[in-house]
């Protein structure tokens, strides 16, 4: 495979194929591998996001919202591919055995902005943003009239029947969100940083990864759906070995999920 920096034109056409649970423990098993080789980066890059995480967690209790972080937190790992980027990089130069130096790495993901993935990234920020004014929307339909002043004093609204359709319709659009969104970048972001295909194509290709292999990717999002709230349950801590592992084993398992023609 080619060096990312030197791509002389259009990628061959990908083969979608067949994914098992054996798969899953090798991508997971080598992102762990990479994590251990290269552990400096992963902790580089997950910073960045706990970082993140704190700020929008102190901005929102300092204003006596803490119903919003729940939401905020619900939603902020949609932003996860940006940062991954540097994950699948890293992986990417391990795997081909080339040397692992901050500005080559910086500088790989900072030229992608001349190529698809701002594309993509807008498509992330859409679907945050959209899935922010829903859970305001559904928070107000369900619970706008009632007397609360933020969760830790008026808790018991949650009790109600309001309140527990409030949390049932929540966690079913959110879930939808996530699932969508899921499907869409799931091998698509890896594509976009190793190949030359559009965003569109790139989409396209994961959601067909998805349909073609439905129960392994739904224990796939249910993995990923399940670490990411452990490490944030941490206070956004686990997050430091949770991202990097996630992000090198992600593009363990797009190699797998891809075939190349002529590759």
């Amino acid at each position: 495979m080619s060096s990312v920096e030197h791509r002389p034109g259009a990628s061959p056409p990908s083969e979608i194929m067949e994914l098992d649970l054996s798969d899953l423990r090798a991508a997971l098993g080598a992102g762990w591998r990479d994590f251990r080789a290269a552990p400096l980066y992963g902790l580089l890059f997950s910073s960045v996001y706990v970082l993140a995480g704190w700020i929008i967690a102190y901005a929102m209790m300092a204003q006596g919202q803490i119903w919003w972080t729940i939401i905020a937190g619900a939603g902020f790992p949609i932003l996860g591919p940006f940062i991954a980027c540097g994950f699948y990089e890293v992986s990417r130069r391990l795997e081909q055995g080339e040397p692992l130096d901050l500005a080559g790495v910086a500088g790989v993901i900072f030229r992608q902005k001349d190529r698809q993935i701002p594309s993509m990234a807008a498509v992330i920020v859409v679907f945050f943003l959209f899935w922010n004014f829903l859970g305001h929307m559904i928070f107000a339909v369900f619970l706008g009239t009632a007397t609360m002043t933020n969760i830790t004093s008026s808790f018991e609204v949650f009790t109600t029947p309001q309140g527990l359709m409030m949390l049932a319709v929540g966690t079913a659009v959110g879930a939808g969100f996530a699932g969508v969104l899921f499907a869409l970048t799931v091998v698509s972001l890896p594509y976009l940083l190793d190949r030359e295909v559009d965003f569109i194509t790139a989409m396209i290709t994961s959601f067909g990864v998805v349909t073609q292999n439905p129960v392994t990717m739904l224990i796939w999002g249910g993995l990923i759906a399940g670490l990411l709230f452990a490490g944030m349950a941490l206070w956004f801590l686990g997050l430091f070995v949770v991202l990097p592992v996630l992000g090198h084993a992600t593009w363990h398992l797009y190699r797998r999920a891809l075939s190349f023609e002529g590759v």
